[in-house]
């Protein structure tokens, strides 16, 4: 594996995962979507480029996982697509800070304001 830490069980997958692995699904969870898309959003969340060498074996790992399904759109382009245990890790992920984050009223209130603003 590229960035990741050996997975034990998939329940446990995204506390195994490394921060640029968990930005992939994030990414993933709005839409599948190929490479070079993927590519743009990180890209665009670091303010640095992101090189092939670093994306797809990460992308090859999450897939190998069962996080990622990959598809083929055309002999050049693959498509990637957020399985149910890769949604399960984000959302586990974001159960894990928020249980962290949310110590009180006032936190709750900010995390609540944050996802109206989203809808």
């Amino acid at each position: 594996m590229s960035e990741a830490q050996t997975i034990g069980n998939k329940s446990g997958a995204a506390r195994d995962l490394t921060a640029f692995q968990q930005n992939i699904l994030v990414i993933l969870a709005e839409e599948p979507m190929y490479g070079l898309a993927i590519k743009r959003h990180l890209e665009s969340y670091y303010d640095t480029e992101v090189n092939h060498g670093r994306l797809y074996p990460n992308l090859d790992d999450l897939v190998e996982m069962g996080l990622v399904e990959k598809s083929e759109l055309d002999k050049r382009t693959n498509q990637y697509e957020l399985t149910d245990d890769g949604l399960q890790a984000v959302l586990d992920r974001f159960d894990w800070m928020l249980s962290k984050f949310v110590t009180d009223d006032e936190r709750a209130e900010m995390v609540s304001a944050l996802v109206e603003a989203k809808l």
